[in-house]
């Protein structure tokens, strides 16, 4: 087993590092490479393959659901097969050597994937947000405002600047490297020492989050008083009802609300693990549970913004 391997399972906790804990490790990481891929490609096809959905709130939802296949495709299979190797007691792959001198380094594909899906998931996550908001707050100027060539060029500008600050640590910083972490079990940027390039990260992602949440809760805050103004408008005619949003624009806000909180709770924890390997602190246990808490985003992402409308539930099991 390479040296790197070893002192990886010294520095974790029982909790990971015994057998029965990478046993439950590998199980997990294969569950959620199947439900991720599943779940996301049954998204696209539904999203792409109906009409009603070639939207720009549809095509924000598709950038989103590509991000988290990738991570499905490639960050967590890579994973189990490192898993694997070491739970069968086979042959260790080299490439989870920190001194191993392979060319063509599986890490330098898959680290950049990993962390340029996660900005682009934030990305998007806030783009909704604004969209929704413009659903909620200026009903009548939806369509002239959000449009679909506005939403494209938005989309494709999230993922240049996206994987563009994804490799910028590898760019501009000297003492960060692409690895495989025996202790996340993930192909992680490694600071050699006190590193500062990997602090843009978490700056850059909760900057975006904090945005998103606030313009959720001035949309959240306009929803209230709307659902007072339609009680009352309830039972006559009048002219202001048609500037009041639609009950699918009020129940997507919510969800879009509830995809930001939740995507908040899951990168806190990689946030802080971020911050303390840049002071050079490195936590061993904490980093598996980080790590792998954000990347189960890709799975139940799904299940929030999409699996909770009927009429995508009805169109998913035709499809079925």
């Amino acid at each position: 087993m390479p040296e790197d391997v070893s002192l990886g399972a010294a520095r974790c906790g029982v909790c990971c590092c015994s057998a029965l804990g990478r046993a439950l490790a590998l199980l997990f990481m294969v569950l959620l490479a199947a439900a991720t891929l599943l779940g996301n490609a049954l998204t696209i096809a539904v999203l792409l393959g109906t009409r009603r959905y070639h939207t720009p709130h549809g095509y924000l939802k598709v950038s989103l659901a590509v991000a988290d296949l990738a991570v499905g495709t490639l960050v967590v299979p890579l994973s189990v097969h490192a898993e694997l190797a070491l739970a069968l007691g086979g042959p260790t792959p080299t490439w989870t050597s920190r001194a191993t001198g392979a060319a063509l380094h599986p890490c330098a594909l898959v680290g950049p994937v990993f962390a340029g899906c996660t900005l682009v998931s934030i990305s998007t996550i806030f783009l909704l947000t604004v969209e929704r908001a413009v659903a909620v707050l200026r009903p009548l100027h939806r369509d002239a405002v959000v449009t679909r060539r506005r939403t494209g060029a938005l989309i494709a500008l999230s993922w240049l600047g996206s994987f563009f600050l994804a490799v910028s640590p590898l760019l501009f910083g000297r003492d960060v490297a692409l690895e495989y972490n025996p202790c996340s079990r993930m192909c992680t940027y490694t600071p050699r020492a006190a590193a500062s390039a990997l602090l843009l990260f978490p700056g850059f992602d909760f900057t975006l989050l904090a945005a998103a949440v606030l313009v959720n809760l001035v949309s959240l805050g306009s929803l209230r008083r709307q659902s007072r103004r339609r009680r009352r408008l309830a039972g006559s005619e009048h002219a202001g009802a048609r500037s009041i949003p639609s009950r699918a624009d009020v129940r997507a806000a919510r969800s879009i609300g509830a995809l930001t909180l939740a995507f908040t709770a899951s990168f806190s924890p990689v946030a802080v693990l971020v911050v303390g390997n840049a002071r050079g602190n490195e936590w061993c246990s904490f980093s598996f549970f980080a790590f792998w808490g954000l990347a189960a985003n890709s799975c139940w992402n799904v299940v929030i913004y999409s699996a909770r409308e009927r009429s995508f539930r009805q169109r998913a099991l035709t499809l079925l």
